[in-house]
């Protein structure tokens, strides 16, 4: 006779693995693959700008000359020459640090993760922009912390509201540990927090023992070429500084990297080798090669150029098709724009509408923790040419008036 046991594993998960739920960008990620769909729903960068051959030419010499280096294990804290080399391109947004204060991880996700996982206990509290990014509120769910939005207006985060925030939730005897924030060219707003309100913040937080996680993977595609100085370089014992190459160079190679005061650096590192062991040599090898020996700065500049045009291009589409009462975001940078319909439509059933007529999105509840942005959708404008844009555009006004 033989016994059958079932046996339900879900039921014995810890209770942290609740908050790891289906990102809602990869969700939709196999329905954008349909033929004659046109996605505006993934923030992809557009990867035909990169000179492949240059780039192939830079991996294989990587390999051939250090090959014994690239593919063998590393340091923990990532090579000391890219340490170096990403202090350089910080130093275009005003930062001014030392290599030994940064801690290289597999892209920035990871290192809001280790930020995450060092100071959040379950039930306290994040202070998140609203809306926010989607990435940033799996990891904080995924580590039983609460999240409070702060509403933004067109220059970002309002400080008094913000300040309203952290008074209320310390009357009710809330733990804050730190604001998170995608200060340039939001995900996914594609808001700007303004120059004169950023020393506004800093202050505020310093003032109430608030830390500040400034995730920056966008800052340097500003369209103008015009950069405002980063928030860790107003106060750099304060404030984390969460950088990426996946949007400035290239995603598939997973480098980022974290700046933090020297007191945090050195548990960071062993947070991270227990993930992790060590970043990828090999692609920070390649990083390095990029760095040292490439027109990068021309190479953001052609990024810029392009996602620029493809802005103008989704903004106009925006005008000349959307139903009155629709407002929606100017970028000046970055890769979104974010549409507002008008009160009682709901964005999570003009997706099924949206999907019918050949277009995907992502709706703008899944932005916020608490249940906003009903009414709210990202388009994502860095990856399809103009005229499919300016189609899909045109194809989800007609999905929101059939709704």
């Amino acid at each position: 006779m033989t016994l059958t046991t079932e046996l339900s594993h879900t039921g014995r998960m810890a209770k942290r693995a609740a908050g790891f739920q289906p990102s809602p960008v990869r969700a939709v990620f196999d329905v954008s693959m349909q033929p004659g769909m046109i996605s505006l729903a993934g923030g992809n960068p557009y990867l035909p700008v990169l000179p492949m051959e240059r780039i192939a030419a830079m991996a294989s010499d990587v390999v051939a000359r250090r090959g014994l280096e690239a593919l063998q294990y590393g340091s923990g804290a990532g090579t000391e020459e890219l340490q170096a080399l990403i202090c350089q391109v910080m130093e275009l947004e005003g930062i001014n640090t030392s290599p030994e204060n940064v801690q290289v991880t597999a892209g920035s996700q990871m290192a809001l993760e280790l930020v995450t996982k060092l100071f959040c206990d379950p039930g306290d509290v994040v202070i998140a922009e609203g809306p926010t990014y989607v990435g940033a509120l799996g990891v904080f769910e995924g580590f039983q912390a609460e999240v409070a939005h702060v509403a933004m207006d067109n220059d970002g985060v309002d400080p008094d509201r913000l300040q309203d925030v952290i008074s209320g939730l310390k009357a009710a005897g809330k733990a804050i540990k730190f604001f998170y924030t995608v200060p340039n060219f939001n995900n996914p707003s594609g808001i700007s927090l303004s120059l004169g309100r950023r020393q506004r913040v800093v202050d505020i937080c310093r003032a109430e023992g608030v830390l500040i996680v400034e995730d920056n993977p966008y800052g340097l595609l500003s369209f103008d070429g015009t950069l405002k100085p980063a928030m860790h370089s107003l106060d750099p014992d304060n404030v984390f500084y969460l950088g990426s190459f996946s949007k400035i160079f290239a995603p598939g190679l997973r480098v980022g990297w974290v700046v933090a005061p020297r007191e945090v650096r050195g548990r960071l590192q062993i947070a991270s080798e227990a993930t992790t062991i060590c970043p990828s040599v090999l692609s920070q090898l390649v990083v390095e090669q990029y760095i040292s020996s490439f027109d990068w700065r021309d190479q953001i500049a052609a990024y810029s150029a392009v996602y620029a045009s493809r802005c103008k291009a989704t903004l106009d589409a925006l005008a000349a098709y959307m139903p009155e009462g629709t407002q929606w975001t100017s970028p000046s940078g970055g890769f979104f724009t974010w549409v507002t319909l008008p009160e009682g439509i709901d964005t999570d059933q003009v997706l099924a509408a949206a999907i019918e007529a050949g277009v995907v999105f992502v709706p703008g509840s899944a932005f916020y923790a608490d249940g906003g942005g009903s009414n709210q959708l990202r388009i994502a404008f860095s990856y399809a040419p103009e005229d499919q844009l300016t189609e899909g555009v045109k194809r989800l006004a007609e999905a929101i008036r059939r709704v």
